[in-house]
């Protein structure tokens, strides 16, 4: 297999993707849309594998192409990284900086962070928002998302800051008076508190078990928009919940929670989203690096 490929044919196919069109990448980029289609061409070659569907009318990204293009933003932004590394494009981070978040791990882990990070860059301006919906960061002029869960689209560039998964739990007193779930399936019969946030399916719980996922529909006699009130509801003994191992490893840990089905897991680790290339903005680079060494130090996992 020829893997020759080179740092240049990844930005090729960011193009493409970002674009959604050999043409308009190849203007983007200032280049033919021969010399555009060959070099994805090699890359695809290369790689053996396809990385888009082509029609007359239009190019989607195929399932590999998505993996590719998400490896191909990390390289670059590595690439990038070691430009400035070597004192090429060195700035000093500052101005304003508008940073968006989930209610509860904006609260709970991000806000900190923030504080800590503007104590440590006088110069940049920090704006916080928590929402309870996905945010379109470069629509709604965000610079940085702080998002926890695996579905990024392919068209947004993103960096994982630490790992996370969720796990199924209730309290003991609800275990006693109902029984633990034995299978996945069980679930159905369970009161479940479900929680609409973000971009979660509303009462779908997609699992993994080992490289398998399965999926369960749920439901339950309480639910809410905000993780921190169904937790409190767990705790109170209302029925099973699907949440993150940040946020319910301290109780399971005093022993006010129970995990149930440990066999199964549901992978929603710790993104940073942002609109441009990170050597772009000094501000949005050291915010990024910031969050990723603070949450090394809280103990999250990498």
């Amino acid at each position: 297999m020829n893997n020759d490929f080179l740092p240049a044919d990844l930005r090729v196919l960011c193009a493409v993707v970002r674009a959604s069109s050999f043409s308009k990448a190849a203007e983007d980029l200032g280049m033919s849309p021969a010399y555009v289609t060959k070099r994805i061409r090699l890359l695809e070659e290369g790689l053996g594998t396809r990385l888009f569907h082509r029609t007359t009318r239009r190019v989607v990204i195929s399932e590999a192409g998505e993996r590719v293009y998400h490896w191909a933003q990390r390289i670059l932004d590595d690439v990038d990284h070691l430009v400035e590394e070597v004192g090429i494009t060195r700035r000093e981070p500052r101005g304003l900086l508008r940073v968006c978040s989930s209610f509860g791990f904006g609260r709970r882990v991000v806000a900190p962070a923030l504080s800590a990070f503007a104590a440590q860059h006088p110069a940049v301006q920090v704006r916080f928002e928590v929402f309870d919906r996905l945010v379109d960061v470069a629509a709604e002029g965000y610079d940085l998302d702080v998002r926890v869960g695996d579905d990024i689209a392919p068209h947004v560039i993103a960096r994982k800051l630490a790992g996370n998964h969720r796990v199924l739990c209730a309290a003991p007193a609800y275990l006693r008076a109902r029984g633990a779930p034995r299978t996945l399936a069980d679930l159905a019969a369970h009161d479940c508190l479900v929680i609409k946030e973000r971009d979660h399916p509303f009462g779908v719980w997609r699992m993994r078990r080992g490289g398998r996922e399965h999926t369960v529909k749920v439901r339950g006699p309480l639910s809410a928009n905000n993780g921190e009130m169904v937790v409190q509801w767990a705790v109170d003994g209302r029925g099973i919940i699907l949440r993150s191992a940040w946020d319910v490893g301290p109780l399971i840990a005093q022993g006010k929670l129970e995990q149930v089905l440990p066999a199964y897991r549901q992978e929603a680790n710790i993104w940073a989203v942002y609109p441009s290339r990170l050597s772009a903005s000094a501000k949005i680079r050291a915010c990024v690096e910031f969050l990723a060494e603070h949450m090394r130090a809280q103990g999250f996992r990498e």
